[in-house]
């Protein structure tokens, strides 16, 4: 079953480390089975103020074990994560997908 980790983020410091961050992130995803479904700021928010000045991530991986080995590894932990401190707000959580609808 799919699961993403969601994440609103308000980039406040848009250096170098942030560029390092999302570069190194991308491609430990990758290596555990992620895909990016969304990343960057709404085209046009329609409604409301929460999303203004943010940018929204969805990243998808096949299961949970591997979004966890994705996020609980030492490389995202200790060589990936740090390059995010100062940056931004970041707002993050992970989702299951819904079981297939019974017939």
């Amino acid at each position: 079953m799919p699961a993403y980790i969601v994440s609103v983020v308000e980039v406040t410091n848009p250096g170098p480390n942030f560029k390092k961050y999302t570069e190194e992130s991308a491609r430990l995803a990758r290596s555990h089975g992620g895909k990016y479904l969304i990343r960057g700021k709404s085209a046009n928010v329609v409604s409301g103020t929460l999303l203004e000045k943010k940018a929204l991530i969805i990243l998808e991986f096949p299961a949970m074990e591997n979004l966890r080995a994705f996020y609980d590894s030492d490389a995202y932990q200790k060589d990936c994560k740090p390059l995010r401190e100062g940056t931004g707000i970041y707002d993050i959580a992970f989702f299951e997908s819904p079981p297939p609808a019974s017939a």
